[in-house]
């Protein structure tokens, strides 16, 4: 879709940034700053056209009781303090690049998908909010996952392909090439820009 042909209320459009906690944007980026720099200027400039900014992290209680051993993929965390010291203190916290402001909003889950068990669907309820736009890193794990479910709840959905990142290149390009198209409008940062300047 030609960004010229895409518009948005941004009285009603939020931009989630999902997961870009310090420990795994590090494992995930190897050091690469491209992506980090570029969800920060995708969130600058949400901000200055007034969008609903929603920060989404993982982290747990002490003890970790919301995670069921049942749970394959979380367990491996419940079963590991070397996994568990991802998700604490300056390790679990949000990227300074791309830290929360006064005026955002910081959502905490405990799965893989942003709206599982949190607070995230009254807030966008609450906003009047219908269009997502959304990043974060795993594409195949958090992106994928509140992808689905948004769509499942009739939101319009734009991703941010290259603010998104998977360990596995051909997953992350099998998904933003050839899934999320069905579901969503999916831009490059610079694309997404364009449209908030434009709106």
């Amino acid at each position: 879709m030609s960004t010229q042909l895409l518009s948005l209320d941004t009285a009603h459009t939020a931009l989630l940034s999902m997961d870009l906690q310090t420990a795994i944007v590090s494992i995930y980026t190897k050091g690469d700053s491209d992506l980090i720099r570029r969800a920060a200027a995708v969130l600058k400039e949400a901000r200055e056209h007034r969008l609903s900014v929603i920060h989404v992290q993982v982290g747990f209680r002490p003890g970790l009781p919301e995670i069921s051993l049942r749970n394959p993929l979380l367990s491996a965390i419940k079963n590991s303090v070397q996994h568990q010291q991802l998700f604490q203190g300056a390790a679990g916290a949000i990227h300074s690049a791309v830290e929360p402001q006064q005026e955002d909003i910081l959502i905490t889950k405990h799965r893989i998908s942003a709206f599982a068990g949190t607070d995230l669907d009254m807030i966008l309820r609450a906003r009047d909010i219908d269009t997502l736009i959304l990043f974060g890193i795993a594409t195949s794990g958090v992106v994928l996952s509140t992808l689905l479910h948004a769509s499942d709840a009739d939101y319009r959905l734009i991703v941010v392909k290259d603010c998104c990142a998977d360990l596995n290149a051909e997953v992350h390009g099998c998904l933003v090439e050839k899934v999320f198209p069905r579901l969503a409008t999916v831009l490059r940062a610079d694309e997404c820009i364009q449209v908030l300047q434009a709106n």
